[in-house]
């Protein structure tokens, strides 16, 4: 039982070094804070377009702050499949992160957009410390029969599943409950988006890390 459960989590890992503070603008609103500032490994506009605080009015508690980091991961399947988005519960942390991170759970074969990494900060005189190449969240995946093993493949970004995630995304922006647009989704949706990408050449350079410096 426990092999088995063990078996279908896949661990993500941070794609980033990242050194964060909670703080308070002059006029007491929060802000985040890079506390590695120039020596940041990644670049300041980057940055900016990752991280978000999310609204104060949005946080489960007064005193605990939410922010989100756009992951570069996005998951998808031509059939049923739903995937849970969990801590990294099984890595020890010799110094754990201040808060907890919030899980989820969304329909892959419907909803195609960049996973959103949401923290929940309860110590915030404590820094929010990532590192790259340690377990970031696991994710585990739910197909109609639930005996069945799954594989995961790295996916070719064709014009049609471009044109699926900035439909998804920009719909995102304007609705908090995306859970009602998942209908709409699923009927503009073409029968097959997932299209496995063929291997590199062996002297085709990798594909660059949008968060690399």
């Amino acid at each position: 039982m426990v092999i088995d459960h063990e078996a279908r989590l896949f661990e993500v890992t941070c794609p980033i070094d990242l050194r964060l503070r909670f703080g308070r603008n002059e006029k007491g609103g929060a802000v985040l804070i890079n506390a590695d500032g120039d020596k940041s490994t990644v670049r300041t506009k980057h940055l900016n377009a990752m991280l978000a605080m999310v609204s104060e009015k949005e946080w489960r508690h007064p005193e605990r702050p939410v922010i989100q980091i756009i992951t570069p991961y996005i998951f998808l399947s031509d059939e049923p499949v739903f995937m849970t988005q969990m801590p990294p519960f099984l890595h020890h942390q010799p110094d754990p992160w201040p808060g907890s991170v919030i899980g989820g759970r969304l329909p892959i074969h419907i909803w195609q957009r960049p996973m959103m990494w949401a923290f929940e900060w309860y110590d915030t005189k404590k820094e929010l410390v990532l590192k790259r190449g340690e377990p970031w969240f696991y994710v585990r995946f739910e197909a109609h029969d639930p005996t069945r093993p799954l594989r995961l493949f790295e996916a070719e970004r064709t014009p049609e599943l471009v044109e699926h995630i900035q439909g998804a995304s920009s719909v995102a922006n304007y609705v908090n409950q995306t859970s009602q647009l998942f209908k709409v989704a699923q009927e503009r949706r073409p029968e097959r988006l997932l299209v496995r990408k063929a291997r590199a050449k062996a002297d085709e350079p990798p594909a660059e890390c949008p968060y690399d410096s």
